[in-house]
Order: structure tokens, then sequence, then C-alpha cells
């Protein structure tokens, strides 16, 4: 290893806004790398602030926080060592220096000298020029992320079943996530949206963390690069690959109406399902049978070696009698993202998927839509 020359640097922060800075760019450490100084933080104090970054190569965070420094400098300290350290310090200003290959934190009455690394060897954060970019309110983003982040394929071999489509086309924002089995869509209008259209799929993993960031009133901001995105949120900037590649064409699998539809109660509907559920495995399906004249839906479940389960819901049908069964995880999946007391199932043939949709609760509230395919029918 590369001695650590020159290594200088003092500053003095609050711990919470210490530990929130750490916490914010630690899922940018690599945990695989050959390359020691990557399992690192870069710290760098200049202009009364201090700039934490991380970087596994494919993703580089940076985030920015007020800070007093003393001595500005920069120093290279174990991510997840400092993390921990700073985790356990009590509730008061933290004091941080490096000089040449050590760091010293002290805090109230703890203190620790840990190993620094060469921050020569720490790449440098990537500078790339973006051609297109859209903004969304935080909110509106974090919580159109959490309803269809959950739906992404965890098959790194189709990569692009990884990723999240985000499009805006006039003034529309979409997204979409599929693993082949379901499928989510959550759209809503976007004011200030920019004219030309927007596309870009993101790794559902990548949107996740940055919709858990502590909530803000501050837009976050989404730009496009040759084969990288470009994510700011206040003073934290994310830059992650693009997932190259076709997204499947979902606007196929929607049908244009449906024979069956059924109006059920939000809560009613999970806990019918969850407790049919208990007498299922994992892979057990639970059937819905829908049935107009009784305006009842019917939730089954069978397992030859336990026994099995039903329970009737009342709701509102119209159309026709119909029978569908669904995989139950899947189900609860989806319904958990709806956010909305009341949703609509729409049937069109026990063979074809069944779609789930929220109902909006007011005008501004976000769309949102969750094909399953179905279950034989044994």
């Amino acid at each position: 290893m590369n001695r650590a020359k020159g290594t200088t640097l003092k500053f003095s922060i609050n711990r919470t806004e210490l530990q929130n800075a750490i916490s914010i760019v630690l899922k940018g450490v690599s945990t695989r790398s050959t390359l020691p100084v990557l399992s690192g933080i870069l710290l760098e104090a200049a202009d009364d602030k201090i700039t934490l970054q991380t970087t596994d190569l494919e993703l580089s965070i940076q985030y920015s926080a007020p800070a007093l420094i003393e001595e500005p400098g920069k120093a290279v300290v174990p991510g997840k060592l400092f993390s921990e350290i700073v985790k356990n310090l009590p509730d008061a200003a933290v004091h941080v220096k490096a000089e040449d290959e050590q760091a010293f934190i002290t805090c109230d009455a703890s203190s620790f000298s840990i190993k620094a690394l060469n921050y020569e060897d720490f790449p440098g954060f990537p500078q790339v020029s973006t051609h297109q970019q859209i903004e969304i309110p935080f909110a509106q983003f974090s919580s159109m992320v959490k309803r269809v982040a959950r739906v992404v394929s965890k098959d790194e071999s189709r990569a692009i079943l990884t990723g999240v489509l985000i499009t805006c086309e006039a003034g529309r924002l979409r997204m979409v996530a599929t693993d082949s089995y379901r499928l989510a869509v959550t759209e809503t209008d976007l004011t200030g949206a920019p004219e030309e259209e927007f596309s870009a799929v993101i790794a559902g993993s990548f949107l996740s963390e940055i919709a858990s960031l502590p909530k803000t009133e501050a837009p976050v901001s989404i730009a496009l690069a040759e084969n990288q995105i470009v994510v700011r949120c206040e003073d934290t900037t994310f830059i992650n690959r693009r997932i190259e590649g076709n997204f499947p064409n979902y606007k196929q699998l929607l049908p244009n109406g449906y024979v069956t539809r059924a109006t059920i109660d939000l809560d009613r509907l999970v806990a019918g399902v969850k407790r049919a559920s208990l007498l299922g495995s994992s892979t057990s399906p639970v059937r819905f049978d829908l049935n107009v004249a009784s305006q009842t839906a019917q939730i089954s479940a069978a397992s030859h070696d336990v026994g099995s389960a039903q329970e009737t819901i009342s709701c509102e049908i119209e159309g026709e009698d119909v029978e569908i069964a669904f995989n139950y995880a899947y189900v609860l999946d989806g319904l958990a993202a709806a956010g909305s007391d009341t949703v609509y199932l729409e049937v069109q043939s026990s063979l074809k998927p069944g779609i789930f949709r929220a109902q909006k609760e007011s005008s501004k509230a976000e769309d949102y839509l969750y094909l399953v395919m179905p279950v034989r029918i044994a």
C-alpha cells in the first residue's frame, strides 16, 4: 500500500450531521474491489464544508455538509470502520484530524486513532456532460419509486429487468417495472416538464437508495449522459451507469378493457389474502371467485397436505362471473403499494393477466396499475 504522504486535514462537525452524511455515501463504498482505497471514504475539507465521496467504479456518491474547517485538506478513512465509530459516539461535536497515515477522531471523552489510506490513489469524481434532465419533487419521486421498485427482477442475467423505466412525455411522468411475472406502472402529471421526451432505464436498487434519503423540499434532478445517470438532490450527487438495452414492450400486455371489474376495500382484501395464504406454501395460488349475483369475492386457498381456507368479501362487481388465481405473494406486493382505501380488480378471463388498480384519492394522486400473470386453476 502506498504511504499516505501529505495527508492532512482538521475539522469539527455535529455528530448527527456527520452520521447522516456517512449513511448517504456509504452505499458507494466498494466491498469487492481489489483496490483497498475503494473501501474508504474520501474526506475533503474546504470552504466551510466537508465533502465526503465514495465510489465502487460503477456508482459514485458525493455529499457536502457545513463544518468548522481548521485545516483544509484531504484524507481517506476506512468506510465501514469510520461509520461504526461515528454511529457509537455521544451526541456532541466530533473533531476529525488526519496526519500522514493516521486519522484521529475525538468526541467528548472518546478518542480513536485509525489508519488512513492514500487519498492520491482515490479516483476523481466523474465529470460527465449531460444532455437531458427532468426535475421531480422529492416526495413524488420517492412515492413513485417505492410503488414500482419492489417489482424489479433480481436476475442479473436479464439486466434490463433489474431496472425501472422512467419516461416523461407531454408533461406525463411514468415509472414502469416488471420481472416478467408481474408489472407495476405509476404515472402522474409533472409540472415544468421538458418539451423533449425523456426515457431511461435505471437500476431499481439505485432508485430505492435515493428514495430512502431524508425527506426534503428540494427536487430530485435526473440527468442523462451517454452511458451514465446523474442524480442530484440538495447537497448530494449520485453518478451511476445506465442500463443498456430495450425495455420490454409492456403496453402490449395492457388490455383495452375488462369483462369483470370488482371494487374492493383494500384492507379487507389484504387481510383476506393473508388469511387464505396461511394454508398454502409460498408458491400456492390464491383463488378469486367473483360472483355478480351475490356481489361477493370469495378468496380461497388449498393444500393437499394441510387443508383449505376460504373467505367471502362483499364488494361491487360489474360484468360476468369469473374465477382466477394468482401467486399470493405477488398479490400482497402489489396491494402494499396501492396507497388507497379501495382497489379495482379487472379480469378478462382466468387465463389472462389480472389487473389491480388503485382508486385515486384526489386529482393530484398518482395513477397506479399492477398486472399479475394468472396461475392455471386445476
